[in-house]
């Protein structure tokens, strides 16, 4: 059976309770930049989204989970499988800490259960990941976990008025 905890922190599926913390989270100006936000969201719009959150991956293209930590049991992230692609057995991976829960080793607990969890339960073949060229936490983690670095999209967003780069990784599961 697979179980989406660790030791530090656990998985789960979204409440209608976290919706605070979404609201937070989707509206903080600092992340913006790498889910490609143009516009505040909202607590009617997240509500709906919450609504729906039960939808399943395969119905929806998208997997949201919490990210709880077990000794305070709070929020403090979210994990996103996107873009699942069910023919080709693939999915992007997003993950967003609070920037108090960062450097804490939590990133790397969240990742080793995600992995696990895509390629033992849902099947993956393939995971990816979009990284800003200027993230240097994010690039550090997913390499640590075997993503390659696999291209580079030249002047990808746009970032303060001026073109950045993103890189491309991808981890494929040799089963």
């Amino acid at each position: 059976m697979i179980m989406l905890h660790g030791t530090q922190i656990r998985l789960r599926a979204l409440e209608p309770e976290d919706l605070e913390f979404l609201y937070r989270m989707e509206n903080d100006f600092s992340v913006w930049e790498i889910s490609n936000t143009q516009t505040p969201y909202s607590k009617w719009v997240l509500r709906q989204y919450l609504e729906n959150a039960h939808q399943d991956i395969y119905e929806a293209k998208q997997l949201r989970l919490a990210v709880v930590s077990i000794d305070q049991e709070r929020l403090v992230g979210l994990i996103d499988l996107f873009d699942f692609d069910f023919k080709n057995s693939r999915a992007g991976v997003g993950i967003l800490l609070e920037e108090s829960s960062r450097g804490k080793g939590l990133g790397a607990e969240v990742l080793t259960l995600l992995i696990d969890y895509a390629f033992s339960h849902l099947q993956l073949h393939q995971l990816y990941a979009n990284i800003s060229i200027s993230n240097e936490a994010s690039t550090k983690l997913f390499t640590k976990f075997g993503f390659q670095k696999i291209g580079i999209k030249k002047d990808w967003n746009k970032i303060n008025g001026q073109f950045v780069d993103e890189v491309l990784f991808q981890l494929i599961h040799n089963s």
